[in-house]
């Protein structure tokens, strides 16, 4: 019999004491501001008191006294953004003295870019339509669902009822498409269909 003795089974072993968690270094009072201003400037919703207080390690008081000082330095200073107190958190928003620019950027800037991708896209389906996405994704070679969805968010297509084979949405261009290229109807289209693949020459791809 060995005179080495095994551990008592009746004493539990010993466990690695819990390692308590970090608190985050309190950000120093003189980059409190500047702190902030960066968590704002990435945040996608309304972010509380609390919860920047927690983020930079500072108390939510002073944390309060900080966020109305920089309202209030935006607002003194004329910027084109404010700080705002909304739905229980704060958040920057565009100054409403500069709406008419910012839309205009929206509605006409933003939608002037679109990708080869998607000006493809809208070509099939302003001498094709009204085509489904299925005979669009035949003509292009790939799937344009994404494609699609930018396309109906910038109101440039629209739905336009169903194949009556096959059930399929059919989509067609809008007046907005219309107005964004300077004309007045289809029929002002350039000749441009001719170069591309007619509709009874492609199969429905398998489903």
């Amino acid at each position: 019999m060995s005179d080495t003795e095994g551990p008592d089974p009746e004493t539990p072993a010993e466990t690695p004491a819990e390692t308590p968690a970090e608190t985050p270094a309190a950000v120093p009072a003189a980059e409190l501001r500047p702190s902030l201003e960066a968590l704002l400037m990435v945040a996608d919703q309304p972010l509380p008191a609390v919860v920047l207080a927690s983020a930079v390690g500072r108390g939510t008081a002073e944390v309060e006294a900080a966020l109305r000082a920089l309202e209030a330095e935006y607002a003194a200073d004329g910027r084109g953004f404010e700080l705002r107190n909304v739905a229980g958190g704060w958040r920057y928003y565009t100054r409403e003295a500069h709406a008419a620019v910012v839309e205009r950027f929206v509605l006409e800037g933003q939608s002037s870019r679109l990708t080869q991708a998607a000006l493809e896209t809208l070509a099939i389906v302003a001498y094709q339509q009204p085509v489904s996405r299925a005979r669009i994704s035949a003509v292009r070679g790939v799937n344009v669902d994404g494609v699609m969805r930018t396309l109906l968010a910038r109101g440039l297509v629209a739905e336009s009822g169903q194949d009556p084979v096959t059930g399929a949405h059919l989509y067609r261009t809008t007046s907005y498409f219309l107005e964004r290229i300077g004309i007045t109807s289809l029929e002002d289209l350039p000749e441009l269909a001719p170069y591309l693949p007619g509709l009874d020459e492609m199969e429905e791809p398998p489903a």
